[in-house]
């Protein structure tokens, strides 16, 4: 297994998109979709502080953590990443999206980097997703990307495996 951190922060490169680091300058762009344990920041303040433990949580080996860039004009579209089980080999996948990006494809690109990272640099044997059962176009996307719904979780959750 190859865990975080590394020497360098991994970027990776698709066709029109680039999962990078998010910079400080990037959080106030990103205030409305930045989560910690689910819970949502309210201001830049509370998204900055957020975005200060993801990074602790990146540099203690427990998760790694992309914004998702448009290649066009580097502007963060969103972020994804692997925020649990590392150090048992596996990883779960969440990823989201600014409203006025959903559709468009770059979900997709984002998550089809992120695997393929986690599998062949991470070296992870499984990867997983949860999202709600309300979540249709999660659902979907996952389906396409090979995932398969393997329980229901509590809350309304349901937990999906990459096959």
């Amino acid at each position: 297994m190859n865990l975080p951190p590394y020497d360098k922060f991994p970027n990776l490169s698709g066709d029109n998109i680039l999962l990078r680091e998010i910079q400080y300058s990037d959080i106030k762009d990103i205030v409305e979709i930045s989560r910690y344990d689910a819970i949502p920041a309210k201001n830049v303040a509370e998204a900055a502080i957020m975005q200060e433990r993801i990074n602790q949580n990146y540099k203690d080996g427990n998760s790694i953590h992309w914004g998702i860039a448009d290649k066009s004009n580097n502007a963060i579209v969103g972020t994804c990443g692997y925020y649990r089980g590392l150090e048992k080999g596996e990883g779960e996948l969440g990823c989201i999206l600014l409203p006025q990006f959903v559709g468009q494809g770059y979900m997709t690109a984002a998550m089809q980097l992120a695997i393929r990272f986690g599998l062949n640099d991470i070296g992870l044997k499984r990867i997983f997703a949860i999202t709600t059962r309300q979540n249709d176009k999660a659902i979907r996307l996952l389906e396409r990307l090979g995932f398969v719904k393997i329980a229901d979780l509590e809350d309304d959750e349901i937990e999906y495996e990459l096959a």
